[in-house]
């Protein structure tokens, strides 16, 4: 875990293979926390509304814009919060990259940076899957579970795994949470 500098919210990467909840965690993680009074906010998936005008098509400069526009927009809600509950990362770029064109650039790699996150959630695919224009995987999802722990542990991170139920997942990651808050 990284230390939290004075007046910056508490970045949480929450990532994982496609279909594996990811999304629905991090906005009922949420709107449970500004329950709970916390300043909490998601940050979407930026991947989708970058493909939302355009066609799906996978190229290594449309992987480097999606992970330049993911850090923006966890840059733009940080002035809102205190948590901010990020749904996905660069790490999934790194990822899809290596994986539909066998290698990461170089400026995907200079916007790389994991330790960035004082807590790495990682989504287990043991939901059904959900069929989705950005998803293209069913088959393979444990495969990427693999690429993803493999990775978090090259760049020694410590993810917390959550899996089962809605509910359990959140309180997993809700209990892995209690120590980076501080009263």
């Amino acid at each position: 875990m990284v230390q939290q500098q004075a007046g910056r919210p508490i970045r949480v990467a929450i990532v994982g293979p496609e279909s594996s909840g990811k999304s629905t965690l991090a906005e009922q993680w949420a709107r449970r926390l500004r329950a709970g009074g916390r300043r909490a906010a998601w940050v979407p998936e930026y991947a989708r509304a970058y493909y939302a005008d355009r066609p799906y098509i996978s190229t290594m400069a449309d992987i480097e814009a999606i992970a330049a526009g993911q850090l923006a927009a966890e840059r733009r809600a940080e002035e809102a919060a205190d948590i901010l509950l990020c749904d996905t990362t660069v790490l999934t770029c790194k990822i899809w990259a290596e994986v539909a064109h066998q290698r990461a650039s170089d400026a995907l790699l200079a916007l790389y940076r994991p330790g960035d996150y004082a807590l790495t959630v990682l989504a287990r695919p043991d939901i059904p899957w959900e069929p989705d224009p950005l998803r293209s995987h069913p088959e393979q999802r444990d495969w990427l579970l693999e690429l993803y722990r493999r990775e978090l542990a090259r760049s020694g991170i410590d993810a917390v795994e959550v899996a089962g139920a809605r509910e359990a997942r959140l309180a997993r990651a809700q209990q892995a949470l209690l120590p980076l808050l501080a009263d």
